[in-house]
């Protein structure tokens, strides 16, 4: 699945051909992925001017000058193509644009998602009302006093997209294990100096991540086709009876249905 360094990659990848640019032409090929794409899609993005991309936790935004954003999600398997010779099946979307480029949103499981809404509503739309800060703005501070009085596991805690927005299984994992945390401790029994060890230590691995251009599961790349290469500097995800690196044996648990792996030696 997608998480929020393979999604800020893609982000960066379309604002390359799509800022500045006008739409010419807005092709849904099917009705829907997770949901229906929007009736009026086609009328209200086609002539309009894109005036800047973003993304809000692992939603990629798209704005145009008509006040509206294309608010896209990648599911488990999405990601978008740029000037392919051929449409392939799953290119459920496409766009094109005034330098005569075309896009293609290709999602084969169809879990993604597609939303056109007044820019100035993004806040109060519904998916985005109950998002908590972004991880790579988020502080201490703040974080020590939203894990306040929890007894669930920081691992749970940090993929609770209320608490914090936009962290996935991967960099969870890796994060508690650069600060030292064991996966298991309850949030907020942990003091606020090792949540100052573990917030530098989310943003180190998100940045580090995005640099690379994400990690590549299965079928992430980014819209020129590039894969990610984070994937080879993990430290313990997916590694389990490898060592750590620090002379440890990576372990690995289940946790709200999700494998986490980590190092018994150096988390505690």
């Amino acid at each position: 699945m997608p998480e929020l360094p393979e999604v800020e990659t893609t982000v960066r990848g379309l604002e390359r051909v799509l800022n500045g640019r006008r739409i010419t032409r807005v092709e849904a090929r099917r009705a829907d992925l997770r949901r229906a794409f929007p009736r009026d899609l086609g009328q209200r993005l086609t002539g309009a001017l894109v005036t800047g991309l973003g993304r809000r936790a692992k939603y990629g935004l798209i704005h145009t000058d008509r006040h509206d954003t294309l608010i896209f999600h990648l599911g488990m398997s999405g990601s978008w193509r740029i000037d392919h010779a051929t449409l392939e099946k799953h290119d459920h979307l496409l766009l094109e644009t005034d330098e005569g480029k075309r896009l293609a949103l290709n999602d084969p499981r169809r879990f993604g998602s597609v939303d056109l809404i007044p820019t100035a509503d993004l806040d109060s739309w519904p998916p985005f009302e109950a998002l908590g800060p972004e991880p790579l703005e988020i502080t201490a501070e703040e974080l020590k006093g939203r894990l306040a009085g929890r007894i669930a596991a920081i691992k749970l805690l940090l993929l609770d997209q209320r608490i914090i927005a936009g962290l996935g299984n991967i960099y969870v994992c890796e994060a508690l294990y650069r600060a030292g945390i064991h996966p298991k401790r309850a949030g907020g029994s942990i003091s606020l100096e090792r949540i100052k060890r573990l917030v530098p230590a989310i943003h180190e691995v998100l940045a580090e991540a995005i640099a690379a251009g994400g990690s590549t599961l299965r079928d992430f790349a980014s819209p020129d086709g590039e894969l990610g290469y984070f994937s080879k500097d993990f430290a313990v995800y997916d590694r389990e009876g490898q060592e750590c690196g620090h002379g440890g044996t990576v372990k690995r648990i289940v946790q709200g249905g999700r494998s986490t792996f980590y190092c018994p030696q150096c988390q505690h």
